[in-house]
């Protein structure tokens, strides 16, 4: 008997930790089902990603600068008068020309008719193909190296905000749970008033009690009624902004199984040490700022380097539009470009780019200070929420313990009806009270979740 007793115990705490085991983990799947739904369909992010994939396409542009160009061109001209060259061939030649027909007996010379040729093109085509290819050109080089970077950049932004957005959702989340338990805990005072307007009167029947009391009791009922009112108008709004930040319908329902217990269970740990982490994707961002700084400069630098390319054109032109083995062409040769003086420009625009660069840098620092302090702070924040909290559930418990004597003493008639409302105001503020800091507490373990970017994001 002995022995199923103590098997029987140990399946009960075995079922009992299953369960709170099971209870938290479920909580904790659904806040991350949320922030999931809401890395699919926030808005926000999903401009995020455009922009991203924007800055992709213009790397795969930049790439296909290293690649040959190839176009068809083609061009007509038409002209009539202007200046022309008169070839006196007929005065210079027919001469000669009639001379050896006398000496040859022959016509085999005809005579020949001066010529004018005009300098302007008459029904003139040129049509070709013509291909492009960059040699040498230091600036497509670190186009495409900005580009690359210019990538990451935008990557490092999507990570910021989907971080930010976890936060501002455990933050929506919180405020929609404290906004409920509100309405239970003003549903609980509106029982507790309705409870004693029914004491008064009855008090009121048996010739014990006061006609006053009574109308102040119906007071206190209709005081925790527009109380409840507006703490369920809260949980409407709280509702309405969370489903705004997951792209949702407005009244799509919330759920709200959670476990407050387990994530207070990690405070201590949180207080304990400040997890500073290097990693940060806003520090990130400006590394690439940098990066992209100083890859500018770069570019800047070399603009004295010549620019060397080579085209080659295949190609037809002629008169009349003739195509035969004598309007067919190609031209094959290479283009160079040597700066000699642009007016100090580029050397201007060089001083400008180490400009930008020590300014990154500068920023980079700043920021970094920044980032520090902020982590620094929200655990401060933590240590004081946490600390109320705490303070708060002793003043509650204090307030329950005053509301049951003065409840016994009101009924035994040693203490008053004022003494009972005041009582049973400061169960329900201390409730209350308990409430708020609770979801405080989790509102700073969240905001310092993403100070210190400890969040996992697939």
């Amino acid at each position: 008997m002995l022995t199923v007793l103590i098997l029987r115990n140990k399946f009960c705490f075995v079922l009992l930790f299953t369960l709170f085991c099971f209870s938290a983990a479920n909580a904790q799947d659904i806040l991350k089902a949320y922030v999931d739904t809401a890395f699919k369909n926030n808005i926000v992010l999903q401009q995020k990603n455009v922009s991203l994939e924007k800055a992709q396409y213009a790397l795969k542009t930049a790439k296909g600068l290293f690649l040959p160009t190839v176009a068809l061109q083609g061009a007509y001209q038409t002209a009539d008068g202007g200046r022309n060259i008169p070839l006196p061939l007929g005065d210079l030649m027919n001469p000669v020309y009639s001379t050896l027909n006398q000496i040859t007996g022959s016509t085999n010379f005809p005579m020949l008719e001066n010529q004018t040729i005009n300098f302007l093109p008459k029904n003139f085509h040129d049509a070709k193909l013509r291909t492009t290819v960059p040699i040498i050109n230091t600036d497509i080089i670190y186009n495409k190296r900005i580009a690359q970077q210019q990538v990451v950049l935008k990557e490092y932004e999507v990570q910021i905000y989907k971080r930010d957005l976890v936060k501002e959702i455990k933050t929506a989340y919180y405020n929609y749970l404290n906004a409920l338990a509100a309405v239970d805990i003003y549903k609980s005072g509106l029982q507790l008033a309705k409870e004693g307007l029914r004491v008064n009167e009855k008090l009121l029947e048996n010739g014990k009690g006061l006609p006053a009391y009574v109308l102040r009791s119906q007071s206190e009922v209709e005081n925790a009624n527009a109380t409840l009112l507006d703490a369920q108008q809260k949980v409407d709004n709280a509702r309405l902004y969370f489903n705004f930040l997951l792209n949702r319908n407005p009244n799509d329902l919330i759920l709200s199984d959670t476990n407050d217990q387990t994530e207070l269970a990690k405070v201590e740990g949180l207080l304990a040490g400040l997890n500073m982490t290097n990693q940060r994707e806003e520090l990130k961002v400006l590394g690439q700022v940098e990066g992209i700084n100083k890859n500018v400069q770069k570019m800047n630098s070399q603009f004295a380097v010549p620019k060397l390319g080579a085209f080659l054109d295949v190609g037809t032109q002629s008169e009349g539009f003739h195509f035969n083995a004598n309007t067919r062409y190609y031209m094959l040769g290479l283009q160079l470009e040597i700066p000699i003086f642009s007016g100090n420009r580029n050397s201007n625009k060089l001083k400008e780019s180490n400009l930008d660069l020590r300014n990154a840098e500068l920023n980079s620092n700043l920021v970094a200070q920044q980032l520090s302090l902020s982590a620094k702070v929200s655990q401060n924040n933590l240590r004081s929420a946490y600390q109320t909290y705490q303070s708060s559930q002793k003043q509650f418990e204090a307030a329950a313990t005053y509301l049951r004597l003065i409840e016994r003493g009101y009924l035994a008639g040693a203490n008053s009806f004022v003494e009972t409302i005041d009582a049973r105001n400061q169960y329900t503020s201390s409730k209350i009270l308990v409430n708020i800091n609770l979801y405080k507490v989790l509102t700073a373990m969240a905001n310092m979740e993403r100070e210190t970017a400890s969040y996992v994001i697939q």
